[in-house]
């Protein structure tokens, strides 16, 4: 389970006043590229029209992010999304665009790290969220599954980045006063036409009262002490800055290690161990119990607890006899307290 709070301080395009930063009705109004709209739009919205102010991006090139805000990032550069338009009842267009090479999503052997696909579907779910389901900006959104196949022979680094366009379909959508509290999205990655990856996740959105009431005093806890990282060759990293494991006495049991300074899986302060930090560690955690460099084919991932940082997480890895030849499949779990955090199903290949 990952939640992800983000307060937004202003709309990165405005073209009316935007109510004042902090106040009830900057707090309680979605945005659009726009900045706040009522929330009589967003109903209009889920119901199939076009909410007010996505006007304001006709007369752009689409060749810019869109605001970082509907993302949840605090860096631009770490903004994949370049635009997004309804198709229909609960479908929609989104495009994003790849670098040839990331500061943490590096290339593996020429291949686009598919964990990049994974960060694009998170931040498509955050996108429409906020911008077609009236999701205000100050919700917390926790991510209950993820799923994500890709098609290697579309993922090979080019001369150019990578272009995408994303087709999404909602559903499963539960609402309360008129905005989504829970969806489902089902998406198609495509690149010159060609399908990259098809991935499936759903989230819930949660208000900021409520998920005070859940996360209690665990909103103010101190992360642990940094522990030494497993050598990055084994997991499939050049720099330890970017490992996430720590390695433990116990075969194929490792600790996680979470460096809440690292400018890309800790974009922003939060109040526990981000979903994207746990894929991490289940993909280097695969890594490093085949023993060789690996390229993730499918990703299932089921989050069942809040992953905190004061505690700490411990993952343990088993193999299944492949049935592809030259592929394997590791499961990877995560306890932490004696609860399961979550349990992750990756099939690779050798790059």
């Amino acid at each position: 389970m990952s939640a992800h709070t983000f307060q937004a301080h202003r709309p990165a395009l405005t073209t009316a006043p935007a109510p004042a930063a902090g106040s009830p009705a900057a707090a309680q109004a979605p945005l659009t590229a726009a900045g706040p709209r009522p929330a009589s739009a967003g109903a209009s919205a889920a119901a199939g029209g076009v909410p007010a102010g996505r006007d304001a991006y006709a007369h752009l090139s689409l060749t810019r992010t869109v605001p970082k805000e509907f993302v949840h990032r605090a860096s631009v550069a770490e903004v994949l999304l370049t635009d997004w338009q309804r198709t229909g009842e609960d479908r929609f267009t989104v495009s994003a665009q790849w670098p040839r090479g990331h500061s943490f999503f590096t290339p593996i052997a020429g291949y686009h790290d598919p964990l990049i696909a994974a960060e694009t579907i998170r931040q498509s779910g955050l996108l429409l969220a906020h911008t077609e389901y009236g999701v205000p900006l100050d919700h917390s959104f926790v991510m209950h599954d993820l799923s994500i196949a890709v098609d290697p022979a579309h993922l090979r680094v080019g001369a150019a980045p990578a272009a995408l366009t994303i087709d999404v379909t909602c559903s499963d959508i539960t609402r309360r006063r008129g905005r989504a509290a829970s969806l489902r999205y089902t998406s198609t990655l495509r690149r010159d036409g060609h399908v990259l990856a098809r991935a499936d996740a759903s989230c819930t959105c949660t208000p900021p009262a409520v998920y005070q009431r859940l996360r209690g005093n665990r909103t103010h806890t101190t992360p642990l002490p940094l522990t030494a990282p497993t050598a990055p060759q084994t997991v499939g990293r050049t720099s330890p800055t970017d490992v996430v494991l720590t390695p433990t006495a116990h075969p194929h049991t490792w600790q996680l290690r979470t460096d809440t300074r690292h400018p890309v899986l800790f974009d922003h302060p939060v109040d526990h161990i981000p979903g994207m930090v746990l894929l991490e560690a289940a993909r280097q955690a695969t890594t490093a119990h085949l023993g060789h460099p690996t390229l993730p084919l499918t990703l299932t991932t089921t989050f069942t607890n809040y992953a905190e940082l004061d505690t700490p997480c411990h993952l343990q890895t088993h193999t299944t006899t492949p049935t592809t030849p030259g592929h394997h499949t590791t499961h990877i779990t995560c306890h932490q307290n004696n609860h399961p955090v979550f349990h992750s199903t990756i099939t690779t290949t050798t790059p």
